[in-house]
């Protein structure tokens, strides 16, 4: 295979299905899983005086209840073991009443028309066993925005009994894929986390793959096969225009943001070798940041811009490597068995994710920013093109289970709670943004 053929099947590694068989070998490495003990919670129906007040807070609340229950955190008490009326809930809530069902936190809350075409949500968070409010919010939008709402109450109840912040206020960018018999068409497709709000953002001529937001949200950044030549662009959210990053002679792939938005490091590919580069978006210098003749790629910043994790075959087999973002030496923090791909590293800044590949499976896995403490969370015939969410809490991946129909799913660092992202369309390579 020559080596640009082996730096294409290493950027989209998600088309690779071996068909070597199983090696006899026992398999050495283990889906771990951690510790999970959902919390009690009671959510009773918001009130809210008017007609138009109580169909707004039926609505918020359900969107309330869909994110609390998707991070997989949370044990709802369900509405038919309430002893308190709701009526008095607003005056005070009867906190033994609460805890004889089982109920360890409380939310109340309601929905004011205030007019103007806007809406003020009031909620309440009480610890009943402490028989306290421990939270008090008021958020204020647009009718038409009263999704956004619900996802700001739902995000302040989960930081505030998780001790993290929420993420339910956030969007995903993915490349949305329909097959019509031979045709296949790709598409650059942006909703809310939730799979509200929908929409593509390109028109499926060219192929396009990696979308990345920008810390700012207002761009994206994407390889683009325009004109049959594979190359990073940047798409401008409220232009709706694409800009070519760069002048470069051959092929540029897996862009990634630095924290700052500043800066944009990516793979080139030129005459055999694949090496990682940096534009400063600002003022659109290049820096060449490896010289190895390999394939380095898939960039991924640290939090606070100080180093890049990028994977390589500079050791004969594809590994994980940790350089200073200003370029250098790089050390390899990958030892297990099998190949390391596609790292990204936690907005907390503790832990790396990627993409395993062994004996013919996939896996996604974490380990520490030194390479210990290596632990896959979940496997399958294809698993791949991990993404944080911005609390560094849940990760999105692609999976394909060998129909050829891949979907994105995200799952709880502990392993727990794996589940399926709705998508209108086949999907793959999905990007969680930061908070709205």
């Amino acid at each position: 295979m020559t080596r640009i053929f082996r730096t294409i099947f290493l950027v989209f590694s998600c088309f690779y299905l071996a068909s070597c068989p199983m090696a006899r070998a026992a398999l050495d490495i283990k889906i771990t899983k951690g510790t999970l003990a959902p919390i009690p919670i009671a959510i009773p129906i918001l009130e809210g005086e008017s007609s138009f007040e109580k169909k707004m807070a039926q609505q918020i609340r359900e969107i309330i209840l869909q994110d609390l229950k998707s991070c997989g955190l949370f044990h709802f008490i369900p509405e038919s073991a309430y002893i308190q009326k709701i009526e008095t809930l607003q005056q005070s809530p009867h906190y033994s009443e609460w805890r004889l069902i089982k109920a360890d936190n409380l939310v109340s809350g309601k929905v004011i028309d205030a007019s103007g075409g806007q809406i003020r949500v009031e909620f309440r968070v009480f610890d009943t066993i402490r028989e306290i409010q421990i939270e008090g919010k008021a958020y204020v939008g647009r009718e038409d925005d009263w999704r956004r709402v619900a996802h700001k109450v739902a995000d302040a109840i989960y930081s505030r009994l998780i001790g993290d912040d929420g993420y339910f206020d956030t969007q995903i960018v993915y490349v949305s894929r329909e097959q019509k018999g031979i045709k296949r068409t790709e598409r650059l497709a942006i909703m809310d986390q939730d799979g509200a709000n929908h929409r593509f953002l390109t028109n499926g001529k060219n192929l396009v793959m990696s979308p990345r937001f920008s810390p700012d949200l207002k761009h994206i950044a994407f390889l683009d096969y325009a004109h049959n030549k594979p190359r990073v662009y940047l798409f401008n959210r409220e232009t709706r225009r694409t800009t070519l990053v760069g002048n470069f002679a051959g092929m540029t792939f897996a862009p990634r943001f630095s924290p700052d938005g500043e800066r944009l490091a990516m793979s080139f590919s030129h005459e055999g070798n694949t090496s990682l580069f940096e534009m400063n978006l600002k003022t659109l210098k290049i820096k060449r940041l490896t010289f190895d003749p390999v394939i380095d790629t898939s960039p991924s910043y640290s939090p606070d811009g100080s180093e890049i994790v990028f994977e390589s075959d500079r050791s004969g087999q594809n590994q994980l490597y940790v350089m200073s973002a200003s370029g250098g030496s790089a050390k390899r923090i990958s030892f297990g068995s099998g190949s390391y791909r596609t790292p990204v590293w936690s907005p907390r800044g503790d832990l790396i994710t990627f993409t395993k590949i062994w004996q013919g499976k996939f896996y996604i896995g974490l380990m520490r920013t030194d390479g210990s403490g290596e632990r896959l969370i979940t496997s399958g015939y294809l698993v791949e093109g991990p993404s944080w969410s911005p609390n560094g809490r849940v990760i999105l991946y692609t999976r394909d289970d060998r129909r050829g129909t891949p979907h994105l799913y995200a799952i709880d660092v502990t392993g727990y709670n794996e589940r399926l992202v709705p998508t209108p369309t086949n999907a793959i390579q999905g990007t969680w943004s930061n908070k709205r």
